[in-house]
């Protein structure tokens, strides 16, 4: 039987990467957007036409009122697409930057990083729990930014360090599922988040490949590889655990 995997913001950036390398080995995508159907129809149709199987739907990860309809299309989605009652991957992906000094935050931002970075996976991860074949595998999305600090940077880091004590909850409150629950923990990546700062500006850029081992910041299919791999079995053994993906970053 095909596995089947959903990805949260999976029209760009590093979620786009994540939906390509999991249907290159032959996993079903359930990808999510929130605004930009061109580019979820775009990545769909260069899924489809290397001979993958996808699906894009939208969500709002802000609107947790959402998640009850969106659980029930999954499962429409999963009868008429895949012939399947129940998938096996969960990629908590679905994110946003937001760079501003601590003494200047808003409690607006506040509450937006909140929302989308931890309140979304812990409400959209519930809701989909019926949905999630025993053994499956959930994997949330955090950042190094937990481990070393930045300035610009704290309550988005907060809001991922929740994110990380969630993980090991839930690790544990699904074991007698057998479902694995694991976090990733990036380091800069060139990509558009954050308005594409480490993507765009060379001396940023630079600046912030200086602080990593590997001597460059890390690339959308950094990510999207190393995904694909701890969601195969061969990563099975693992559970309630940060994997940190950097290079190296600031150690």
């Amino acid at each position: 039987m095909k596995k089947v995997a959903i990805v949260t913001g999976a029209s760009r950036g590093l979620g786009r990467s994540m939906a390509e390398h999991l249907a290159r080995q032959g996993v079903g995508i359930i990808g999510t957007y929130r605004n930009s159907k061109d580019e979820a129809e775009s990545v769909a149709s260069g899924i489809t036409s290397a001979g993958g199987h996808v699906r894009m739907l939208p969500l709002d990860v802000k609107e947790n009122a959402a998640f009850g309809t969106f659980s029930s299309t999954v499962q429409q989605t999963l009868q008429a697409e895949f012939n399947r009652e129940t998938f096996d991957f969960l990629v908590n992906n679905a994110g946003f930057g937001v760079r501003v000094p601590y003494a200047e935050t808003t409690e607006e931002q506040f509450e937006e990083l909140v929302q989308v970075h931890f309140k979304a996976p812990f409400f959209l991860t519930q809701a989909l729990i019926p949905l999630i074949a025993d053994e499956g595998r959930i994997l949330n999305v955090s950042s190094a930014l937990t481990r070393f600090t930045t300035r610009g940077y704290t309550a988005y880091a907060a809001a991922k360090g929740a994110v990380d004590v969630l993980t090991r909850y839930l690790a544990m409150e699904l074991a007698e599922r057998k479902i694995r629950v694991n976090v990733i923990a990036l380091g800069a990546v060139a990509t558009d988040f954050g308005g594409g700062l480490v993507r765009d500006n060379d001396q940023v850029n630079r600046m912030l490949a200086d602080t990593v081992l590997l001597d460059r910041v890390g690339l959308p299919d950094d990510i999207g590889a190393a995904v694909s791999a701890i969601l195969s079995d061969g990563f099975g053994w693992a559970n309630g655990a940060c994997i940190e993906l950097s290079g190296g970053q600031s150690i």
